[in-house]
């Protein structure tokens, strides 16, 4: 499958399911659970995903990313993969009766023995992505991923029809996980053996270690804010701060995060074939913050009018939140593939060390933050997010190979373009409606302005996005277009 070709289903992919996704949490919120429901949920699915990460033990990178893979390594890879599942399950449920206790909420002891159980299921799913991935299969993981929350879906509502609360989110997690490995092995089977196959799993052990202390620690520091914020501020608050959270984090990775998934394996054909990295980086950079940074500008100047219209009144105060939340993510995707990079580059003991620097940081921001309030805890992950860019941007540039000249270009044109993007809405909101009046087919006239604007903007500095949007009009024109 060429690139152009696995983006398409891996964009497509996100897309759905950001649409299944997005009209589940919209009808949830607004009609049945109300923030200190959404916000007990969010704290057991923040102790539970600290945990979850060792269930794949770096193996869907390893397998991605191996030069050789035959059938006894998959067979090793499998069994590995069942031992960590049941360890992480038995973990999250241990955990349980601890975490009920710190937070003083009875309710969460079922909710996360709940979701400890669904992690049972994850062998049969971890290594038939893996191969979808590595042989850039992006249309089969296309109905995993769609199919997978779409039975989400259906239980979530179902159960919420059936006046169930916070317990409802748990079920639907597992129906998911459930689903998505019985979709994984009826696309591409791929059996657990029967005894275990564990001869040869020195190398997956190696770097599955490596992996695993790299992804606590990055899991420690994407869930550590709903954790603190349910410790010091409540559950109605950590309910508004995830709520604001997950919608920001959710329409970037739908944005640049479905790319995200084609790029790594494409660079590593990059790197096999010995040609230079820094030349296309640039240009990973250039259309990630061409097209991120006006959605996330869009999301925050718009935050008030979205949350009114989607989840109604007893969701007002996240629009504030969701403001400083969405233009920390601009800064966050100016520089891509942090994680990717290291582990391609054989880099990963340098990226735990700096991954390490970075979460101490972000804990260390949200735990001050968090003694002032809910919207300082929200600020802080903006100013965090500038720390974070600095932690990285030296050490992807050596090992890359960009130059940070081309980089400050793309940045500078992708800055234009985002203003341009924004001036319909900014000037609309100062001269003519309230953020808080503005009804739908107004919000949709000033994006769809906004949408022009950026894309004048694009083609008259020359941004390397507009060729490729050039790219995709030639390419889907009719054929008498262009004779």
């Amino acid at each position: 499958m060429s690139i152009r070709i696995a983006a398409f289903w891996s964009v497509g992919a996100q897309y759905v399911g950001f649409v299944i996704q997005f009209i589940t949490s919209v009808i949830i919120s607004r009609f049945f659970l109300p923030p200190a429901e959404m916000g007990l949920f969010s704290i057991a699915l923040a102790t539970a995903m600290l945990v979850s990460i060792f269930q794949d033990f770096g193996l869907q990178r390893f397998i991605a990313g191996a030069k050789e893979l035959g059938d006894d390594l998959i067979r090793t890879c499998s069994s590995v993969s069942l031992i960590f599942s049941v360890v992480v399950s038995l973990l999250i449920m241990a955990l349980a009766w601890p975490t009920s206790v710190f937070y003083d909420q009875p309710r969460l002891f079922p909710i996360l023995m709940i979701i400890g159980a669904a992690f049972l299921a994850t062998p049969w799913s971890i290594v038939p992505t893996a191969l979808m991935v590595r042989e850039m299969d992006f249309k089969s993981q296309f109905y995993m991923h769609v199919g997978s929350l779409a039975v989400n879906m259906i239980v979530a509502l179902a159960l919420a029809f059936m006046g169930w609360g916070a317990e409802l989110l748990a079920w639907a997690f597992v129906a998911q996980v459930f689903s998505r490995a019985i979709i994984g092995q009826y696309l591409l089977p791929v059996r657990v053996p029967f005894p275990l196959a564990l001869k040869g799993s020195g190398p997956i052990l190696k770097f599955g270690s490596s992996a695993s202390v790299l992804y606590f620690s990055g899991a420690v520091a994407t869930r550590s804010p709903d954790l603190i914020v349910g410790r010091f501020l409540g559950m109605a608050a950590v309910g508004l701060f995830s709520r604001a959270t997950a919608l920001a984090s959710q329409l970037r990775f739908v944005i640049s995060g479905a790319v995200s998934g084609v790029l790594f394996p494409a660079f590593a054909r990059i790197r096999d074939s010995g040609e230079a990295m820094g030349p296309p980086y640039v240009k990973v950079v250039a259309s990630f913050t061409a097209v991120t940074w006006p959605a996330m500008a869009g999301l925050a100047i718009a935050s008030q009018p979205i949350i009114l219209m989607l989840y109604g009144p007893v969701w007002a105060d996240t629009a504030e939140l969701l403001f400083w939340i969405a233009l920390g993510e601009m800064v966050l995707v100016s520089l891509p593939m942090t994680t990717d990079m290291p582990i391609l580059m054989g880099r990963i003991n340098k990226l735990i060390a700096f991954n390490i620097v970075e979460t101490i940081a972000s804990i260390l921001f949200l735990f001050v933050a968090s003694q002032w309030g809910l919207l300082e805890a929200a600020q802080s992950r903006f100013a965090f997010a500038f720390v974070w860019f600095l932690i990285y941007a030296r050490f992807q540039q050596q090992m890359v190979g960009f130059a940070w000249g081309p980089i400050m270009v793309a940045y500078a044109k992708s800055g234009l373009a985002t203003i341009a993007a924004m001036a319909p809405m900014l000037a609309a909101f100062q001269y003519w409606i309230k953020p808080a009046d503005t009804n739908l087919l107004q919000l949709l006239g000033l994006t769809v302005a906004g949408i022009i604007c950026w894309l004048g903007t694009l083609f008259l500095v020359r941004h390397p996005a507009a060729d490729e949007i050039k790219g995709l009009y030639v390419k889907s024109a009719p054929l008498s277009s262009r004779t």
